[in-house]
């Protein structure tokens, strides 16, 4: 039993050391232009990542947690909400108010004992221009891959609204 007891107070403090060791860097945001003159988007796509956890209990039973994240359909969900309209495509009638947004992961940090944050980078391109609007960098950390995007992607485009 007292083994059992040593071993839970082990974890935690390990758990409580890793997870509160870290401090996430604030985002960056560049701004050349207004992007509330824009009411279009075309988001250029991206293809899904799925990752997961897992750990084994203490009876030897295995757990696992899987999450998938496509970063495109994340920014574009978050942009919607803000009130743009998603196009399938640049429309040329359109072009004077649309936005074209690429995305990136742009970094990672160490953080804690052996965790990481992943940073991401989102840049506003005008359409007509092609000139650089605005662009954002912000960094994430959750249980899984897929929550460091999802995490980073909404610090980033809440920095550049100002949420």
């Amino acid at each position: 039993m007292k083994k059992f007891i040593l071993i839970l107070i082990f974890s935690i403090l390990l758990f409580s050391l890793n997870s509160c060791s870290y401090s996430l860097l604030k985002p960056t945001v560049i701004n050349n232009g207004d992007i509330n003159n824009y009411t279009h988007i075309y988001v250029q796509p991206t293809q899904t990542l799925s990752s997961g956890t897992g750990t084994t209990g203490y009876y030897g039973n295995y757990y696992s947690q899987n999450k998938s994240i496509n970063p495109s359909d994340v920014i574009s969900g978050i942009l919607a909400k803000k009130g743009l309209i998603k196009l399938a495509e640049i429309d040329q009638d359109l072009i004077n108010t649309t936005l074209i947004i690429s995305y990136g992961e742009s970094g990672r940090r160490t953080v804690g004992l052996g965790g990481y944050t992943i940073e991401v980078t989102i840049q506003f391109i005008s359409a007509d221009s092609n000139i650089l609007v605005s662009s954002c960098t912000a960094e994430g950390i959750g249980s899984t891959e897929a929550d460091d995007l999802r995490i980073a992607i909404n610090r980033c485009l809440n920095s550049i609204y100002g949420d």
